[in-house]
């Protein structure tokens, strides 16, 4: 059942339990004697959630902030996550955080980012467990001013959440059973239902169009491929902004296969496309005012009879060959194909976001996105749009050197470099050949961020959901880049 979130300027009766912060050093009110819960260990560390039975026979949750000076819309997201999966069995939680944000931090943005951690904290996927329980919570009451503006901040966390843990579900779901067939239809139903358009291409019209990096990642999956085009068009736009979106549905690796434990998780080799998708939900409910044109290749990567061999050449929609030397590296294949067709749709701005490389992940960890491309400003406003969301992006270089060793003997471009150094980098400038005429252009490599094997804060194992808060907060603040 959806959650409610509702503004309230003291904590109502009618909850099952309460929620109260702590700052390093401070708890206020009466409700728990600060002293009882230093006596049981309780410093009030981000995250540390203690349950204590109030004097009325509530549950008083106390929720760790850390220190005072910095508690921001990211700090109270992710102290709300931990604070989801400590009341669990309770269905309605009143929550008075608000009032511990530091001085000049957003009131807005701290009511938003409190619904957003609740629920992304107590996401579960339950679709293939025999008894799943889920989780209890249904309404949510936070304690603050600034009624109107405040209380549209929770619908926007609630809206936001809800296309996040959609996304999650698809992520999570197998690829047996999360075919492209199945992928695009999830797109079709959730386009019908929140208000954006998406046209399907099958085969036929993927030949037609000449898409020949998808054909070639998808000649060895018995799976069909399929390419979304998704438009959303509000009245009197501020601008065009075209995203793209990595479908592998599962990836072995091709020919060049994975060894069986990198192959863990290739389930969630279309996470890019499931931002997208998120996306596009998530800013048709909240009326976005920029128009938003989508394009998302989708496949598995498989290893049939006449898969793609190493050493075949395919021809990509703007007419580049590819020499492919290691099918592995699939994904720019796909995405050279969608971002040459984003391009011919001439948008403001483009941006791509791809579970790309391991490179990636090595050189940022598993919760930064590698953030590269071709226009400084634009760049910047995607990092902006990440700070503010609470997702962590990190700016790496294209050096031109690196350019001329993806030159290929028989083709114009082969897929890999020859050295094992500056993957992620090198990925990155393969897709850049795929974006013309200087046009400004972000890729986002979430090869990391896509997928937890922990819990901490608002995010849960599994699919993250990671970009969809990202691109609601560029869409939504959107500024026309200006071109060089």
């Amino acid at each position: 059942m959806p959650i409610t979130a509702q503004l309230a300027k003291v904590l109502p009766a009618d909850v099952d339990a309460v929620a109260i912060g702590a700052v390093t050093g401070r708890l206020d009110g009466d409700l728990v004697s600060w002293d009882f819960l230093r006596e049981h260990g309780f410093e009030a560390e981000r995250g540390d959630v203690r349950a204590v039975p109030g004097d009325d026979g509530r549950t008083v949750f106390v929720v760790g902030l850390g220190a005072a000076e910095e508690v921001d819309a990211t700090v109270l997201r992710h102290a709300a996550g931990a604070l989801a999966r400590a009341a669990t069995r309770h269905a309605s939680l009143g929550v008075d955080l608000l009032r511990h944000l530091a001085p000049g931090a957003s009131p807005a943005a701290g009511a938003q980012a409190i619904v957003e951690g609740l629920v992304l904290g107590g996401y579960r996927y339950t679709a293939f467990k025999s008894d799943p329980k889920p989780a209890a919570l249904e309404r949510v009451v936070v304690v603050g001013g600034g009624g109107a503006r405040t209380q549209a901040a929770l619908d926007r966390g609630l809206a936001i959440a809800d296309a996040v843990c959609w996304v999650r579900d698809l992520v999570n779901e197998p690829g047996g059973s999360l075919t492209p067939t199945k992928l695009a239809q999830q797109a079709v139903s959730a386009g019908a239902a929140a208000g954006f358009e998406v046209e399907v291409w099958t085969e036929k019209e993927i030949k037609a169009e000449r898409l020949g990096g998808l054909l070639g990642v998808s000649r060895g999956s018995a799976q069909k491929p399929r390419f979304l085009h998704l438009r959303y068009e509000p009245a009197n736009p501020r601008g065009t902004v075209a995203l793209v979106g990595k479908g592998i549905t599962f990836d072995s690796g091709g020919l060049s296969l994975k060894p069986a434990d990198a192959m863990v998780g290739m389930k969630g080799d279309m996470g890019g496309a499931g931002a997208v998708l998120g996306a596009f939900r998530a800013i048709a409910s909240l009326g976005a005012k920029v128009r938003v044109v989508g394009f998302v290749p989708i496949t598995d990567n498989m290893t049939g009879g006449d898969a793609t061999r190493v050493g075949d050449v395919l021809t990509i929609r703007n007419g580049t060959t590819v020499e492919v030397l290691n099918t592995d590296a699939e994904g720019r294949l796909i995405l050279a194909d969608a971002l040459s067709l984003a391009t011919e749709a001439e948008p403001d701005a483009i941006v791509d976001l791809a579970t790309l490389t391991g490179a990636c992940m090595v050189a940022l960890g598993e919760r930064t996105a590698g953030l590269m491309g071709n226009h400084d400003g634009w760049v910047e406003q995607v990092r902006a749009a990440a700070d503010a969301a609470g997702e962590m992006v990190w700016p790496l270089p294209l050096p031109s050197h690196l350019r001329r060793r993806l030159d290929s003997e028989i083709a114009d471009l082969k897929n890999i470099t020859s050295t094992r150094y500056g993957g992620a980098l090198a990925a990155g400038i393969f897709l850049q050949e795929f974006v013309g005429d200087g046009r400004p252009w972000a890729h986002l490599d979430i090869a990391g961020p896509a997928d937890s094997d922990d819990v901490d804060g608002e995010i849960v194992k599994g699919g993250t959901g990671f970009g969809v808060r990202t691109l609601v907060e560029l869409l939504t603040a959107y500024r026309k880049p200006k071109r060089s």
